[in-house]
């Protein structure tokens, strides 16, 4: 008896279940689900093929009747109303803000990319400046990594217009977010980069999406591109960040934040960048920060700055090897980094390109420590030669180191193309070559602290 009950009610649950499933997909399909389904059929084939003058009747009836059948209605739908926009429909203008705005309401995924796609179109139809910074702060809202490179720079220039005298610190904390943003993208796409390379060397057969992105460079030039963004963004920020502005806007929110870790990062970060940080300020907002959060790698390093301005070399020492006790691979590498650019600028370069090479232990796609060795080779160029052929060898050494650097972190490729013009500028000419009997391809030993062996070019 109690097991008939017990199926009874299991039958009674499916049957619920079902019957829900039921209205779910008739409200889903609409009110003639199978015509629905074959019209999604129909016109995606016809878009498939570029045939969006046969797509649209189709395309058209399911728009109206079932918005909530597919995602194909507005990815394909776009791709109809911009064809008959390209072909001097101008209606299509709005068709397409309407597709936008429906894609949006019932299929909400990806927004980041769909309103920063929405703000290309605007940016094109050379729309209202509002209108369009609308669309590109509800993209940053949703999801700042989705924004094109293009996008993301647009967004902040138009956060910097209209906030700069109204609302300075609007712009730095947006600032802040943009750059976390920027830097997440890099992380992402560097990641994926590596994995593709990784593929590529092992052999494997590549996807459609996968053989897409290495014919087009897709990896190699948004690196790059979001390098420049990185640039751009700071420039932007520089001429609004002043010591005397920055100090009493920090002041004054100094009390409500002084145990908000975020907030006294940003703070510190910025402060430290313009050079304010000499004022006794900067001093009392690092300590508020290393109280608020004493295993912060970055807060550490201010702290073992402000111990060695102090004189308090043994404290100073103690928190240095803690920064590298607590860091990541990457963290390590960077803190490497910073030593290996003090030797270089204290114009030690043999030993800043030793440490640089340190780097590369922790990690070894670490762009700018193979540009700082380049950059030592190149300083040391008239003391590591006995002749002008062999001087400008050192160039070639240089320039070797820079090119390894854009293969392994494109992201740094802008910075590495400044160095390569002027090093291969300084290349030995074909009569320095033809002199010494010797010819394109031929190795040539560097001497002094190089060491390195070298193809002539």
């Amino acid at each position: 008896m109690e097991m008939k009950l017990i199926k009874r009610n299991v039958a009674v649950v499916l049957l619920l279940f079902m019957g829900i499933m039921s209205m779910m997909a008739q409200n889903r399909y609409g009110s003639d689900p199978e015509k629905c389904k074959m019209n999604i059929s129909l016109f995606h084939e016809s878009v498939k093929a570029k045939n969006y003058a046969e797509a649209e009747e189709p395309w058209k009836w399911v728009y109206d009747n079932c918005p909530q059948a597919s995602q194909h209605i507005y990815s394909d739908g776009l791709k109809i109303a911009l064809n008959k926009l390209k072909n001097g429909d101008t209606s299509a203008k709005d068709l397409v803000n309407e597709i936008y705005t429906k894609r949006i309401k019932y299929f909400p995924k990806n927004l980041g990319k769909v309103y920063s796609d929405w703000a290309n179109f605007l940016v094109k139809q050379k729309a209202n400046e509002d209108v369009i910074f609308e669309k590109l702060n509800a993209a940053f809202k949703a999801d700042p990594a989705g924004m094109s490179v293009k996008n993301i720079f647009r967004f902040y220039k138009q956060v910097v217009k209209k906030y700069k005298d109204t609302d300075t610190q609007k712009v730095f904390d947006t600032y802040d977010e943009v750059v976390e943003a920027v830097n997440k993208k890099i992380a992402k796409m560097t990641s994926d980069y590596a994995a593709l390379q990784k593929k590529i060397e092992a052999g494997e057969t590549l996807s459609k999406s996968e053989n897409w992105k290495v014919k087009h460079q897709y990896y190699e030039k948004n690196l790059e591109g979001l390098g420049k963004v990185q640039g751009g963004l700071d420039a932007m920020v520089e001429e609004i960040a002043t010591c005397d502005r920055l100090i009493p806007l920090y002041k004054k929110s100094f009390e409500a934040n002084k145990s908000n870790v975020l907030w006294l990062k940003r703070a510190a970060q910025r402060l430290n960048k313009k050079g304010c940080n000499e004022d006794p300020f900067f001093v009392k907002l690092i300590e508020s920060w290393s109280n608020a959060d004493s295993t912060s790698i970055s807060v550490l390093k201010y702290l073992e700055s402000i111990y060695r301005k102090q004189g308090r070399v043994a404290e100073a020492d103690a928190v240095a090897q803690k920064i590298f006790n607590l860091g990541t691979s990457d963290d390590k590498a960077k803190f490497v980094y910073g030593k290996a650019l003090s030797l270089f600028n204290a114009r030690k370069y043999a030993q800043a390109s030793r440490k640089a090479r340190e780097v590369l232990k922790y990690n070894p796609k670490f762009g700018k420590a193979y540009i700082l060795i380049g950059r030592a080779y190149a300083k040391s160029a008239n003391s590591c030669g006995n002749n002008e052929y062999e001087k400008r060898m050192v160039y070639v050494a240089a320039a070797n180191k820079m090119a390894q650097a854009k293969r392994v972190d494109p992201s740094v490729g802008s910075l590495v193309n400044r160095y390569l013009k002027n090093y291969r500028a300084n290349f030995p000419n074909k009569t320095l070559i033809f002199q010494r009997n010797l010819k394109s391809g031929d190795k040539h030993k560097i001497g002094c602290w190089i060491g390195e062996t070298v193809r002539i070019p």
